[in-house]
């Protein structure tokens, strides 16, 4: 199988660009294979889940910024931390952001492996202990990091507070009062850039595998999500 068969088979292209105007439409396989061969851009490194448009409109740095969350229907606004880490430390990040949530947490794995269904199916447990939750999640840390098809969330309803790890690799946190997560950030060296860009704001490509895919079924099985359906 040639390279770019393999690519937009095990590779899917998201993001705003309009039909006939991809990054990718008329590169060269050579083109192609060198782009999404490049893992460092000056200091920082992606994991091998995503990759940006060729044309870079967003090139991939370490930050987070101040968003909100507009809920139509309750029309209310909660505040959000969206962040991006360099993958020798993105995991470590997001396992010390799920310190303020607290001993006992939901969890929603996310899954965008079967393409055919378009767009993603969630799962969901609740009521595990967060020492518990965090050893899984360590057994999985190739899964989370590099699988461009799974993503998870945690939240604590009680608090409420939310913090997503997504299929795009960003760490996400909803809620009120969130300067404990901020610290958190900074500690790691994380800065604040309320004007930074993200890679789900330009064109992008997410990467998996038949073996990823298995292991996202492993991990469901571990978190006892084996015999729930999507919400």
């Amino acid at each position: 199988m040639g390279f770019l068969k393999k690519f937009f088979r095990n590779v899917f292209r998201d993001g705003a660009a309009p039909v006939g105007t991809s990054s990718f439409e008329r590169l060269s396989e050579e083109e192609l294979e060198a782009h999404l061969g490049v893992v460092r851009y000056g200091d920082f490194l992606l994991t091998d889940a995503i990759r940006p448009s060729y044309d870079l409109q967003v090139v991939p740095c370490q930050g987070y910024r101040h968003d909100a969350y507009h809920d139509e229907d309750s029309r209310t606004t909660v505040p959000v931390l969206m962040g991006a880490a360099s993958n020798q430390h993105l995991f470590e990040v997001f396992m010390d952001l799920l310190d303020p949530l607290g001993f006992e947490v939901d969890v929603v794995l996310e899954t965008s492996h079967n393409r055919q269904n378009r767009g993603h199916v969630d799962l969901y447990r609740e009521h595990i202990d967060m020492p518990v939750l965090k050893s899984i999640l360590w057994d999985f840390e190739d899964l989370l990091l590099n699988d461009g098809c799974t993503g998870i969330a945690v939240l604590n309803p009680s608090i409420p507070q939310e913090v997503q790890f997504d299929e795009h690799k960003l760490l996400i946190v909803y809620g009120e009062q969130l300067a404990e997560y901020e610290n958190i950030f900074r500690d790691r060296e994380v800065p604040c850039d309320d004007q930074m860009k993200f890679i789900t704001e330009a064109e992008h490509v997410h990467s998996s595998s038949d073996e990823y895919a298995e292991q996202f079924e492993e991990l469901k099985m571990r978190l006892g999500m084996d015999s729930l359906g999507g919400w």
